[in-house]
């Protein structure tokens, strides 16, 4: 039950910092690009890198730490269904070089963000 708790917690934080992500960018932002989905991602999988390789330990606390960080919040934050809609929304209007921009930019950037949090770590 505590670790159903940590990733609630860890999910419900990760879903409104990803919600106020959204404002902030539709503010300044205003292009087909979806700008705040993509910050999210790779913001996202920075910090999962960076936790991963933060506790390397396996103990009960960094499991749950694990838990908290990794996938409540990370899992609350990022936005996968987001971004497959957001491509199918992009193809379906005709804007499929972007769509594909997107698709590229967002993996790139995901996986490197990955390598980079491990990085940081080490």
């Amino acid at each position: 039950m505590k670790q159903i708790l940590f990733v609630g917690l860890g999910g419900a934080v990760g879903s409104v910092l990803r919600y106020l992500t959204h404002l902030i960018t539709i503010k300044y932002y205003a292009d087909t690009f979806p700008l705040a989905t993509f910050i999210v991602n790779v913001a996202g999988c920075f910090i999962a890198g960076l936790i991963f390789g933060l506790t390397t330990q396996q103990t009960t606390e960094t499991e749950n730490l694990k838990l908290l960080l990794i996938t409540g919040f990370c899992g609350g934050f990022t936005t996968f269904s987001a971004f497959a809609l957001e491509n199918v929304k992009l193809m379906n209007s005709g804007n499929t070089t972007i769509a594909i921009l997107y698709i590229v930019a967002s993996v790139a950037t995901g996986l490197l963000a990955v390598w980079m949090g491990l990085l940081v770590t080490r």
